[in-house]
């Protein structure tokens, strides 16, 4: 059969942090991703790869072995172009696990925009030419240690900061406080709680922080009181970024017909993949909404897809994509490259424009099924 996929591989790819990633839900000393590697009977090869967490997605780098292979069974013999139909034959294997499928998502597109000849951005409709330039994030801590590595960051040749809260009031607000005082008032800073404040705690840290000069704030509030956040947006003087409340399309426009935020982060491991992550911008960008593209601990592989989705709209105005710099050493070929100030730059040719390199695949965990 022409175009079918023939072969698919799932690896585990864990690779050590630099330092300890901390978060209010808790420290990540490594990125336990995985990798997906779509095989074609015309010889295209397409790579996807994933970040689950288990806090935020409820899975992890051993379900997401396991359940990938329930994916690649249904998708064997598959066109791989028919993406639609794919991503109905994933979801009626089993219900949720986003996280996963996402890597399978990415690899099917990485091989229809291949098969069309043209890089992944171009193939779903984007256009080239707009900057790309991601912040780089401060983990949670104590105050003194947290405006150190804000002046550090920019000492590295940032020229935007993503701090991490969700403590208490006074934890957080001293934390803002020594930040600013390290790195002065005009470097963009954005906030992220995630879900760490009560709905009482945040609404008086919003209103506490905005001295500040606050960009806009990440989940506030645990994502299941995501009917609080009306009342948190409209006590707000800071604009609100719905995380972890919103993955998938359902989401999104639950949100805006709630008037619950000020803007979306959509990343491709909440969403699913790019499939249901275009449903998300569509529906942003009908309500007029701007919007972030971030990910989890992806390697430069899973940030590539993203970046390139990135290109997909005028009302995506920002990016999270620093992880990538804190790994202990990188296993990938081609993608995007970081350079001053963050800037991004994506690789040239068809498809993604990236793959790994076969001495790091060759240590690593894999089933093959076919």
């Amino acid at each position: 059969m022409l175009n079918s996929i023939v072969s698919i591989e799932i690896f585990k790819s864990p690779i050590p942090l630099k330092e300890p990633f901390v978060i209010s839900l808790g420290p990540l000393f490594a990125a336990d991703n995985l990798l997906v590697r779509i095989k074609t009977s015309d010889g295209v090869t397409g790579w996807g790869e994933c970040s689950p967490f288990r806090t935020i997605h409820g899975e992890s780098q051993e379900t997401g072995l396991i359940v990938g292979q329930y994916l690649a069974k249904v998708l064997i013999g598959k066109n791989p172009l028919d993406i639609g139909d794919c991503i109905l034959a994933m979801d009626k294997a089993i219900f949720g696990n986003a996280c996963i499928k996402s890597a399978f998502d990415i690899a099917l597109f990485d091989i229809a925009s291949q098969v069309a000849g043209l890089p992944l951005f171009e193939y779903l409709g984007g256009k080239s030419g707009k900057i790309l330039k991601t912040d780089y994030t401060v983990s949670i801590g104590p105050a003194e240690k947290m405006a150190a590595d804000a002046r550090k960051i920019i000492e590295n040749g940032f020229e935007i900061i993503k701090v991490k809260l969700g403590g208490t009031e006074a934890e957080d607000v001293e934390r803002i406080r020594q930040i600013r005082d390290a790195v002065g008032y005009e470097i963009p800073l954005r906030i992220d709680a995630n879900q760490g404040w009560t709905v009482e705690s945040a609404i008086t840290i919003l209103e506490k922080l905005f001295s500040f000069n606050i960009m806009y704030c990440e989940e506030p509030i645990p994502r299941q009181l995501f009917q609080k956040l009306p009342e948190i947006r409209k006590s707000s003087p800071i604009p609100i970024m719905a995380d972890e409340s919103c993955c998938d399309h359902f989401d999104a426009e639950r949100l805006i017909e709630m008037g619950a935020c000020d803007l979306i982060n959509v990343k491709l491991g909440k969403s699913g993949g790019i499939f249901k992550a275009l449903k998300i911008i569509s529906l942003a960008e009908k309500a007029g909404m701007d919007i972030q593209i971030g990910g989890f601990l992806e390697s430069r592989l899973g940030f590539t897809a993203s970046a390139h989705l990135a290109l997909c709209s005028e009302n995506i105005k920002y990016i999270d994509f620093d992880t990538p710099l804190m790994f202990s050493h990188d296993p990938i070929s081609g993608g995007i490259e970081f350079g001053n100030l963050g800037e991004i730059t994506l690789p040239g040719g068809p498809g993604l424009g990236t793959s790994v390199d076969r001495s790091f695949l060759d240590s690593l965990v894999k089933v093959v099924v076919s």
